[in-house]
């Protein structure tokens, strides 16, 4: 926080740093760089900067999350506090939608304004790499043709993201076999949908269509969904989904998804090895992502790849000197917020600032749907297989005051600590504030806070940050409200 003066080179390259690609990642490294007095260029692709999180994915998203929050509320909570006369409640889904692009476009304009103010140049147009300094744009509007232009750059950060992965089983049409690209935009409510997937993608639109009414079926290959998330968390998600009436096929194989005209048959195999078809309107693949790595020029420059993504080491470095990847293009844990965090350690550390690299048992992930999930570093299960012997904590938000009196008890905190030493390896929540209150054990797993740490700091009461209190305190006996 205290570095404002960066270490420069004299050099005859036309920018100190140009950054391909403008989401989370790119653009918050182009705005430490510039702080720090580096001439900086951001070359994006799409006429909107952002990348795919402010425009298609973290933030429309949420957009439409909240409104699945409003409905479920409405539907189903209205009349115990007491409101009335909502019966015939109609969901506009036009507006819906319309909401969710104006948030996206409000705040790619607000990235487009930081650039502005930061004095960065913007490229509108297809990146490649010619050599480690030198990079071919080509607009948008000139791909079949147009003279390219050609900069320099002293250092190259790639920031390119990722996309939707495909199968050949299930052939992606955008049109009716979509991905979750498509389904922020659909011109009307789907009747039916199945969701292959059952990881944040597919668990999210999930929670949104089948508030909005859409019958909804999740295949997942994995035995649970989220599969990423501790055992317990997941099994409760998967019941709390299966009350609100959404169909959930876990340990379940996808063997051909075919369009007839008018639906789209999903046939599965099921645990006990039976067939079963499922017919819907419309089939979401979310079986994950792939870094976005074609035509940037990375095979005629040397820079090396694993299994679709960028290979770097903690600062952001490739094997080419001078050339950098940050965020989903280099794999790992595919966040928004570690792509920024990635982008500042890489910048910093171009910088001569000695930045401590990211571990990633301290970074946070969340899945936004109601109850929400956040989790950050081990499982009960990977703490048992590392060796650690271990203190679990839990508190159900049923045992909650604030959960009580705001209708929503669905859920748990769950803290596993080290026993030898009582340090916090790993926390868990799914409940209605979940995504929030998992800042709170960030600090404490960066810090190596122990349970009794934990327990002893004084939570202000209602909050559901109680849960956390109390879920320390449990893990030594020792919690007073269960």
């Amino acid at each position: 926080m205290a570095h404002t003066a960066a270490k420069k080179i004299e050099h005859n390259y036309d920018f100190d740093i140009a950054i391909i690609g403008s989401g989370p990642g790119g653009y918050e490294a182009a705005i430490r760089a510039a702080q720090l007095g580096y001439k900086v260029c951001i070359i994006e692709k799409e006429t909107s900067l952002g990348g795919i999180c402010l425009n298609w994915g973290c933030i429309p998203t949420k957009s439409l999350l909240k409104n699945a929050e409003v409905i479920n509320m409405m539907k189903h909570h209205a009349a115990e506090y007491g409101i009335s006369g909502i019966d015939n409640m109609q969901v506009d889904f036009t507006k819906v939608i319309k909401r969710s692009r104006d948030v996206a476009g409000k705040m790619a304009k607000g990235v487009s304004y930081l650039m502005k103010k930061n004095k960065i140049t913007v490229k509108t147009g297809y990146a490649k790499l010619r050599s480690a300094h030198q990079i071919e744009i080509t607009a948008g509007n000139d791909a079949n043709g147009g003279k390219p232009e050609v900069i320099t750059a002293l250092h190259t950060i790639l920031a390119t993201g990722t996309r939707a992965k495909s199968v050949p089983t299930i052939p992606v049409d955008r049109k009716k076999i979509i991905t979750s690209y498509e389904a922020m935009i659909l011109e009307k409510l789907p009747a039916s949908m199945t969701i292959i997937g059952a990881g944040a993608i597919g668990i999210e639109f999930a929670y949104v269509y089948n508030s909005m009414g859409t019958k909804i079926s999740i295949v997942e290959f994995l035995p649970n969904v989220l599969p990423n998330e501790d055992e317990e968390i997941s099994r409760t998600l998967e019941r709390e989904y299966k009350k609100s009436g959404i169909e959930v096929l876990t340990n379940t194989k996808v063997e051909s998804v075919v369009y007839d005209g008018e639906n789209v048959k999903t046939t599965v195999t099921l645990p006990d090895g039976s067939k079963k078809d499922i017919v819907s309107e419309y089939v979401l693949v979310a079986i994950g992502l792939t870094g976005n790595i074609e035509n940037l020029g990375l095979e005629q420059v040397g820079v090396a790849t694993d299994r679709g993504f960028i290979k770097t080491d903690g600062y952001g470095h490739t094997n080419i000197e001078g050339v950098y990847a940050i965020g989903d293009v280099t794999g790992g844990m595919l966040l928004a917020h570690k792509a920024s965090a990635e982008g500042i350690v890489c910048i910093e550390a171009i910088a001569g600032f000695e930045p401590q690299p990211l571990v990633p048992e301290n970074i946070p992930a969340c899945t936004y749907c109601q109850p929400s999930v956040a989790h950050i570093g081990l499982t009960e299960k990977q703490a048992k297989e590392k060796g650690f012997e271990i203190k679990v904590g839990k508190f159900p938000f049923s045992a909650s005051g604030k959960a009580t009196a705001a209708g929503e008890t669905a859920g748990l905190v769950k803290l596993i600590f080290d026993a030898k030493y009582g340090e916090l390896i790993g926390a868990h929540i799914i409940g209605h504030e979940a995504t929030e209150m998992i800042a709170e054990l960030g600090i404490a797993k960066k810090m190596e806070a122990t349970a009794e740490w934990i327990h002893n700091t004084v939570h202000a009461h209602p909050t559901f940050s109680e849960a956390v209190k109390e879920a320390a305190a449990d893990a030594y006996g020792e919690a007073i409200n269960i």
